[in-house]
């Protein structure tokens, strides 16, 4: 794990500035991601040309190849970034160690778990009735929607402002698919289904606070009844973190472990007994339980603030792969679900109720959004790991906690919520406990959440004109 804080304070850097910067040891790490993204696009370029049917445009397909990579990179530098700003922000993981993480339990939450967000994505938002009459501007539809998400996208990233993946796929969609209707004639504004962009905006709305609200509670209490005894004598402290640390973090594996469970296994399609899920939750927290007991235990002769920073560091580990998973699991839908959509179409030539979802998608995209982490990710992790309010690793926790909860229940329910608003309300309902919440800072933040969906309905539209006029 990293130290207990970065080189250089916020305070020393002009605004806007990036904490996080590249070092000149790094050239190596950039040569790595780079060649590694390189090899994998190369790679699937060529399978895909033996994927599709012989006769599907070669061009068309290194273009649509281009977009949904582009779209997932950005995933990476945005979304991917914001969820691992709270570990690396309060000194419990360094980028390199976020990136390991980011490398197992994104792709298992998108391979595990990801099914059902796709779907809705891919489904829920465009009327496939009318769209299945043209073949070729479903894919039209869908290359404009990645286009025009990952363009803004790369944009909210450079000026550090993490924004919703899911607004902006979904805005794409919107706005290529009227584009579509009005200038074939076959619709407009009922191409979409507005039924179901009102629910999903609904959600939007309460993610932030749901997430706020639930890591609000969870971080006054632990500051209440553990982090108070920072003053107190040894004894007295070590006692807290030996009896309450403990369970706290066995209610957390079961919590985290309990939708894990029945996500994973509804798309692998295993029939689990209730009574044995029950089983295996609990084996799980006592499991949990008796560890930290045990680690809690192995750091009574330290101070109890370093004892409890140790604590919660270890502990925040956990929440950042459990969030990492649940991420996974919803937001790199965005780019695989329209993909496979074209991909798919290019195979058969018929818009399907369902897409076939290779693995070598799955792991292109991937490694595409390790690399964005990596390369244009570090604005964003500064924002969210520093600027909106102190990050340590028990604030650190709750907010990852708390948005895992709240993220993993949505992907279960199949709604593509954004993590973005999840745990932005997070950070800040734990900067409420602190009294330490930079609401000046959310002021462009929310201007970026409005316009979002405008913009990347804008860029779909003129996406849809130039690639109907091209192709």
């Amino acid at each position: 794990m990293a130290t207990d804080r970065p080189s250089r304070r916020e305070s020393d850097l002009p605004d806007g500035a990036d904490l996080y910067r590249h070092e000149p040891s790094d050239r190596w790490w950039h040569l790595a991601f780079g060649g590694l993204l390189a090899i994998a696009v190369i790679g699937f370029g060529l399978w895909s040309l033996g994927w599709v049917s012989a006769e599907t445009n070669r061009v068309l397909l290194i273009t649509a190849i281009a977009f949904g990579v582009f779209m997932a990179f950005n995933i990476g530098g945005n979304d991917v970034a914001n969820s691992f700003g709270t570990s690396v922000g309060s000194g419990t993981l360094t980028m390199k160690q976020a990136l390991l993480v980011a490398a197992v339990f994104e792709v298992s939450g998108a391979v595990l778990a990801g099914g059902s967000v796709t779907d809705t994505v891919r489904k829920g938002i465009v009327d496939l009735d009318v769209v299945a009459q043209s073949p070729d501007d479903f894919v039209y539809i869908m290359m404009s929607a990645l286009l025009g998400a990952a363009l803004w996208l790369f944009l909210a990233t450079r000026m550090g402002w993490p924004v919703s993946t899911t607004h902006s796929i979904i805005g794409g969609i919107v706005g290529a698919s009227v584009t579509m209707g009005i200038v074939t004639g076959l619709g407009g504004a009922d191409m979409v289904q507005w039924d179901a962009i009102r629910q999903i905006v609904i959600s939007w709305v309460l993610s932030p606070v749901l997430g706020g609200v639930v890591a609000f509670a969870i971080f006054w209490l632990i500051k209440r009844y553990i982090l108070s005894h920072a003053a107190d004598d040894r004894e007295e402290g070590h006692r807290a973190l030996q009896t309450l640390v403990p369970l706290v973090a066995a209610l957390a594996a079961i919590l985290l472990a309990g939708m894990l469970f029945v996500k994973g296994f509804h798309n692998l399609d295993l029939d689990v007994e209730p009574a044995v899920l029950v089983f295996l939750l609990a084996m799980i927290g006592i499991a949990v339980w008796v560890g930290v007991y045990v680690f809690a235990q192995s750091l009574r002769k330290k101070k109890f603030k370093k004892a409890a920073f140790t604590l919660f560091a270890w502990m925040q580990v956990f929440t950042a792969s459990a969030f990492a998973f649940s991420h996974g699991a919803n937001d790199i839908a965005n780019a695989v679900g329209p993909f496979a959509a074209v991909l798919d179409v290019m195979r058969t030539g018929v818009v399907g109720e369902e897409a076939a979802l290779p693995l070598p998608v799955l792991l292109t995209f991937g490694i595409a959004l390790l690399a964005g982490l990596w390369f244009i990710g570090r604005r964003v992790v500064s924002t969210v790991g520093k600027r909106l309010t102190e990050i340590h690793p028990a604030s650190g926790f709750s907010a990852e906690l708390a948005a895992a909860g709240v993220v993993m229940l949505a992907s279960v329910l199949g709604l593509p919520v954004s993590s973005t608003h999840i745990l932005i309300g997070a950070v800040l309902g734990v900067g409420l406990v602190n009294r330490a919440a930079n609401w000046k800072l959310m002021k462009p933040i929310a201007t970026a959440w409005v316009i979002t969906l405008p913009v990347a309905a804008s860029i779909g539209a003129v996406g849809y004109l130039a690639l109907s006029a091209i192709f």
